[in-house]
């Protein structure tokens, strides 16, 4: 019998190729492609655990159609050669056997090509100067240099590459293309006012800005047929005040709609404006779910014979059933969830949503992209190691040992979970009377949904270890003799971090201080008059929380303001902007350069440039940062032979989820 979910697993047959269901990976850039664009091993077997998972296509993220004309990335697909199409089949055929279709989204990304990545100016529309080689050209200490007005000539010779990129993908076995025609690159260089400043019969009215669009969509359907799909994606509306916006989108897709398959509709811009715009195409934790649907839902009210696919915090198979079924979009992409959880179709499928590993839009995932180094997920710790796990199994340990592992927070309940899988036999330890660690407090104001969600899972996937034979023992803080007592083979040392109290500070153990989630968690510790100490992302969150209740917040931060906002960005990313964005429109009291000085009964006092600062108030939360546990590691490390201890999560080193969890993960799996 099939699942409830008939809609998202229902097939569709377009030019002759038949589409399994409505699931398609939005296009990320994984960093595993050879220096010289190649598909490589490493590559295939990163993929493999979506098309194994149950989704329909793949898509690659930005795939160049000349890395030696534009190049944005360190490992980027190139499709400029017919050396790339043996690779790329393994890719290709990879996918088939799991009856899924491989795609890139092939890409040219305009005026925003560095000049020092490939040697010459970009190529645009026009010859603009981008706001992102404006800020580049800065910290390189050099003159802003403006892009080149692509000619007829370069027009119809960068129309063609588009479509022996296409043709290079049809010969490597694929049958669908995703051409990149959003979010700021070429193509809508050529179709936004913002870019496109030309006067000949390519700029001007929406008609001929459309122009460079359609020739690249009909010049790939000319070289690869008819049994060939092409899906276009689209920023529904570029938000930048002066770019594209929704109405004259809809008018530039009548334009296109008889020469592409399926219209791929998210939002924004990519890198220009310093990423102002990233987050209407990428959402973060505070952001609503389903984020650009409202766009996709209003083109098929414009075009209902069209073909819709949306994309945008669309977080689970529920969410994709619903948009399918109200006839919001035909088809959904999701990309950062499938990185949670590359299982989740089949899941749902086997009617096991519950199984479902939550995706915390934490972007994880995106900052790796930028070191340069292969992207993995903050929960699925397989994702780092998908050429050493076949088939995402992880292997059966040759020894059975007796392990213990000190903490249930996420690193302590992956590695619980990891060393079940390994065969070992396992008892965790957990000082309080609740599983989930730091991640209890990390979920408890109310738009933190991503996170909360992860906490129930995480105490379902506890749950079953039981029932598969770990033993979990609650309000414990084992000592050195009852782990030596126990006779453990080895020991994982998961215990965390707890909050930065600075006991020299007078007044910080009076009853009306708390540590902000505490607060949060019982708001009957709270007064109307709060002053917060710490504006990092746990002080603001309270802030926002206590303020949106009609309380009096006050923030202050000891850093000066770059400081502070550079550790913000390093530990909530992109989640960064929207509590900037917030602290200027509620507005927030965010005083920086202000340092805690003694906390009174009444008043909080503080020194600014030299100067004492007072803050009347009645409540006081903490949000200072948080410190290892180091006591505990000290302790049990050498309760066991000293080559099978492990310190993994915020006790090694005060981190994020992601590290506690992965680090958890490869701990327990060389146990």
């Amino acid at each position: 019998m099939g699942s409830k979910f008939e809609h998202v697993f229902a097939p569709i047959t377009i030019r002759g190729v038949d589409f399994k269901n409505r699931i398609a990976l939005a296009p990320p850039s994984p960093n595993l492609a050879s220096t010289d664009g190649l598909v490589t091993p490493e590559f295939v077997d990163w993929f493999r655990m979506f098309a194994r998972g149950g989704v329909d296509t793949l898509f690659v993220g930005n795939c160049s159609i000349d890395i030696t004309e534009c190049k944005d990335e360190a490992f980027q697909l190139d499709l400029s050669n017919d050396n790339g199409i043996l690779p790329m089949s393994r890719y290709a055929d990879m996918c088939k056997q799991y009856g899924c279709h491989a795609s890139f989204e092939i890409n040219h990304n305009g005026e925003n090509t560095a000049f020092e990545t490939v040697g010459h100016a970009p190529f645009s529309s026009s010859p603009n100067i981008s706001s992102t080689e404006l800020t580049r050209a800065k910290r390189l200490g050099r003159d802003p240099i403006p892009a080149i007005e692509m000619t007829h000539e370069k027009i119809k010779e960068t129309v063609d590459k588009y479509a022996m990129a296409a043709w290079r993908m049809q010969r490597a076995g694929m049958d669908i293309v995703l051409v990149h025609g959003g979010h700021g690159n070429l193509i809508s260089q050529f179709t936004s006012p913002l870019y496109n400043h030309r006067t000949d019969e390519y700029g001007g009215s929406t008609e001929n800005r459309a122009r460079f669009a359609v020739e690249v969509c009909k010049a790939i359907r000319e070289k690869c047929g008819e049994n060939f799909v092409i899906e276009f994606r689209i920023s529904a509306d570029e938000i930048a005040e002066e770019g594209m916006h929704f109405d004259e989108t809809l008018e530039l897709m009548g334009y296109l709609k008889d020469h592409v398959d399926i219209m791929h509709v998210s939002a924004g811009l990519h890198s220009d404006f310093n990423m102002k715009y990233y987050r209407n195409w990428c959402q973060n934790y505070m952001m609503e779910r389903g984020f650009n649907v409202h766009y996709a839902r209003k083109v098929k009210e414009r075009y209902p014979d069209m073909l819709v696919r949306t994309v945008g915090s669309i977080t689970s198979i529920e969410m994709a059933e619903e948009i399918i079924a109200n006839g919001w979009a035909d088809f959904v992409a999701m990309c950062r969830p499938l990185m949670a959880d590359p299982d989740m179709p089949r899941k749902y499928a086997e009617d096991r949503p519950l199984d479902r590993r939550p995706c915390l839009r934490c972007d994880s995932c995106a900052k790796h992209l930028m070191v340069p180094k292969p992207i993995f997920c903050a929960v699925n710790p397989i994702s780092a190691l998908t050429s050493d796990l076949k088939d995402g199994l992880v292997p059966v340990a040759p020894v059975k040992k007796k392990v213990a592992v000190i903490g249930g927070g996420p690193a302590g309940i992956t590695a619980m979970q990891t060393l079940l899988d390994r065969g070992h036999d396992v008892t965790l330890y957990e000082k309080t009377d609740r599983l989930g660690g730091n991640v209890i407090g990390a979920a408890v104001a109310p738009f933190k949904i991503d996170c909360q969600d992860y906490l129930a899972w995480l105490r379902r996937e506890a749950a079953k270890c039981v029932k598969r034979g770990a033993k979990i023992i609650f309000n414990t803080d084992p000592s050195k003799e009852m782990i030596e007592a126990e006779g453990f083979d080895g020991i994982i040392i998961a215990c965390g971090s707890r909050p930065l109290v600075p006991g020299k500070i007078p007044g910080i153990h009076m009853p009306h201080v708390h540590w902000a989630p505490d607060a949060e968690a019982d708001h009957s510790k709270v007064g109307e008059k709060i002053v917060i100490i710490g504006a990092g992302a746990v002080g603001l969150e309270a802030a926002i929380e206590f303020k949106d209740e009609g309380k009096e917040v006050a923030v202050v931060e000891m850093a000066d303001p770059q400081t502070a906002i550079g550790k913000l960005f390093a530990s909530s990313g992109t989640s960064a902007n929207e509590f900037l964005k917030i602290i200027e429109e509620k507005p927030l009291q965010v005083d920086y350069n202000t340092k805690l000085v003694e906390i009174r009964e009444d008043r909080v006092i503080c020194e600014r440039n030299g100067e004492t600062v007072e803050y009347p108030c009645d409540t006081v939360l903490l949000a200072m940062g948080m410190v290892r546990n180091s006591e505990k590691v000290d302790e049990l490390r050498r309760t066991v032979p000293e080559t099978s201890a492990r310190i993994v999560g915020d006790v090694r080193n005060v981190g994020t989820i992601c590290t506690a969890v992965n680090e958890a993960f490869q701990a327990a799996l060389h146990m």
